[in-house]
């Protein structure tokens, strides 16, 4: 049985809370290390826990999973439970949303026929928005949309200038709607982001940025 934010895809200003937080890596501790100290996630002791068939499978594949831990997301607030991260995985690249190129990298997360997957196999409808500025998704957040964006991994470094932008895509569940909240964030902030890759401790939760992984809005907050 669904909560009650998510029974009806037509409700707004409804809010999603708690969302629980799920991150591409397996193991907490090395998400600082993998994602800017170079250490190799083939070394990774979780990858078991994602639904991995080999730690060189995890390790080729977590650094492109954080779509796919933003979808996890959303099912286990929504249903309560939810397939593990591979199998996801397997859903996705199966749905042409990830595309291994001839000299063996990997394109992807592809938006359109990720939302087709979302929708047919998770009864989890979307739409995606090809260009879509801050202002614009925070209208989203305030009808009551969860929204997902691409960003730069920087968004955790602030000080730091971003390699590259994140994807514009922007795209949100219509009938997840809403946004969930952290008390987690000092200074208070009425805007913040959680990204699947953010690292430990107070760093998980971001203040407001032009391009977020998980925007969301704290009711009640002022603009």
């Amino acid at each position: 049985m669904p909560p009650p934010c998510c029974t009806d895809p037509f409700a707004s200003g409804v809010v999603h809370d708690p969302v629980g937080l799920v991150t591409q890596y397996a193991t907490w501790d090395l998400i600082g290390p993998i994602a800017y100290e170079g250490y190799d996630p083939v070394n990774d002791p979780g990858w078991e826990k994602t639904g991995a068939p080999s730690p060189a499978f995890y390790a080729r594949w977590c650094r492109h999973l954080c779509g796919i831990a933003c979808l996890r997301m959303v099912l286990l607030h929504r249903d309560g439970r939810a397939p593990d991260m591979f199998t996801l995985l397997t859903g996705a690249r199966n749905a042409g949303a990830y595309v291994r190129e001839a000299d063996g990298t990997v394109k992807g997360l592809i938006y359109a026929p990720f939302v087709e997957y979302t929708a047919h196999t998770h009864r989890l409808p979307a739409a995606v928005h090809g260009d879509l500025d801050l202002d614009g998704l925070v209208a989203l957040l305030d009808a009551g949309h969860m929204v997902m964006a691409s960003v730069s991994k920087e968004i955790r470094r602030p000080e730091h200038k971003p390699e590259r932008r994140g994807a514009a895509g922007t795209w949100y569940w219509p009938s997840a709607a809403g946004a969930g909240r952290s008390s987690s964030v000092s200074p208070p902030c009425p805007w913040t982001a959680s990204a699947p890759s953010s690292a430990a401790g107070a760093s998980r939760w971001i203040h407001a940025a032009p391009y977020g992984a998980r925007l969301t809005r704290a009711p009640g907050a002022a603009r």
